[in-house]
């Protein structure tokens, strides 16, 4: 069994990085957050994870420092209600097994069913939670077109 950690933007919901892993317990998340901070071009005011160690062990490399004034928060632990919670991650986190259900499991660890996904997540599924916005429509990406596969493909094949 393969296990997705992912990083998200809690105000849009815009999905910024993946990995897999073959175990959940013995995973160095500092990768994820490496790449999350590269994606995003800066590093996160404020960090809302689950009570997984590996993610705390990889805020203390990553974001942690003696200067309170530029220290990335975190906050870890689950709740069910408030504004502080993962509720949207853990939803997040759902779909995903949803689809990878229907795949048979993630065979590895570079599958581009991720890569897929993730497109289709930032830029075509509409959110209830965003008022039937796309997360990229959220960070003021619009992509024009009755079929925004079509025109990502080939926006993307004009690079």
């Amino acid at each position: 069994m393969k296990y997705v950690f992912a990083l998200m933007d809690d105000e849009t919901r815009y999905w910024i990085a993946q990995e897999v892993a073959d175990s959940k317990y013995k995973h160095d998340a500092r990768r994820l957050f490496q790449r999350g901070k590269e994606v995003a071009g800066k590093t996160p005011k404020t960090l809302i994870t689950d009570g997984l160690p590996a993610y705390h062990d990889a805020y203390k490399k990553e974001f942690w420092t003696r200067r309170k004034e530029t220290r990335t928060e975190h906050i870890s632990h689950i709740r069910l209600s408030g504004d502080m919670s993962n509720n949207k991650m853990e939803r997040f986190n759902g779909e995903v097994r949803d689809r990878e259900k229907v795949m048979r499991g993630l065979k590895s660890v570079d599958t581009p069913m991720l890569k897929g996904y993730q497109i289709y997540h930032n830029y075509i599924r509409p959110h209830e939670g965003l008022n039937g916005k796309t997360p990229a429509e959220a960070c003021g990406v619009e992509v024009k077109g009755k079929n925004k596969w079509l025109t990502l493909i080939q926006n993307a094949a004009c690079k």
